[in-house]
């Protein structure tokens, strides 16, 4: 049973991998200017990053948990997340209202996905 870890500090590591799933941390915007449109954007392209490093593909996700700071946010959230995700593949997803780590931040997601075929 092999795990592997990748981007990893003392603390916690940005993806995990085991048994053709990836499991990676859950994401933040790097520019927290942004309005929620801009910020999920960004969370998204680091996403599809990481994925890749990972040996996986946005149209692989498994799952995605998604934390945002205002309901009232949701729709902007959603238009970046409908543009980026993979059509016809979308995964099992859940969003809550919670208060980040960082009050500039509006936006984490964190996802869960199957590793492409080799």
């Amino acid at each position: 049973m092999t795990i592997e870890y990748a981007d990893a500090n003392q603390r916690m590591s940005q993806a995990a991998v085991h048994n053709g799933t990836v499991y990676l941390a859950g994401q933040v915007p790097h520019d927290a200017s942004a309005d929620m449109q801009g910020q999920t954007r960004q969370v998204l392209e680091t996403i599809e990053a990481k994925l890749i490093k990972a040996g996986s593909a946005k149209d692989h996700m498994l799952s995605a948990t998604i934390w945002v700071t205002d309901m009232a946010e949701f729709d902007a959230m959603n238009a970046a997340w409908d543009a980026w995700v993979a059509p016809g593949r979308p995964p099992v997803r859940a969003c809550v209202e919670a208060r980040l780590a960082k009050p500039e931040w509006k936006v984490e997601i964190m996802v869960t996905a199957a590793r492409t075929e080799s």
